[in-house]
């Protein structure tokens, strides 16, 4: 969310196309603006940088921002055959992002490669898992290698 905020070029499209879906809700909503205009003011905020100056206002009246660090042990979970990403488990993603210690650890979890949608090679990693210890991040890959259906791979169109 931070890249979509600072305008990332290397930030989720679909996330800023969601947020902007979100706050342009909320913004018709708002007095003084026009109703159907509102995910245009939120877009212009976005782009001009308010957005991320109030979300750092926001930071600093609740304790100040500090920036998301890295957990010391990582890990690709790759795709073991070449397709298409049908679908995804959330929850099974989710349990080996708590194997990797999310949440007590704020470095731990996974973050996604790719999306449904997406076509895949055969060894290209589908998410990463982050942990503070190495037994977290081997408890959280040995639950991974017993699940290989956690992203659902298709033919191609």
């Amino acid at each position: 969310m931070l890249g979509v905020l600072r305008n990332d070029a290397a930030a989720p499209r679909d996330l800023r196309s969601r947020a902007l879906d979100i706050a342009g809700v909320l913004l018709d909503a708002a007095p003084g603006v026009v109703p159907g205009k509102g995910r245009a003011v939120a877009s212009r905020l976005l782009d001009t940088g308010a957005a991320l100056r109030k979300f750092m206002a926001i930071c600093e009246a609740q304790g100040g921002f500090t920036e998301p660090g890295v957990a010391p042990y990582t890990s690709p979970v790759p795709a073991n055959c070449n397709g298409q990403i049908r679908a995804v488990d959330n929850r099974r993603l989710a349990r080996i992002a708590k194997l990797a210690g999310a949440p007590g650890s704020p470095l731990a979890g996974t973050d996604s490669r790719v999306r449904i949608g997406d076509s895949v090679q055969a060894g290209e990693p589908l998410f990463h898992v982050h942990a503070r210890s190495t037994g977290e991040l081997e408890y959280a890959l040995e639950y991974a290698s017993a699940h290989p259906d956690i992203f659902e791979i298709g033919a191609g169109q």
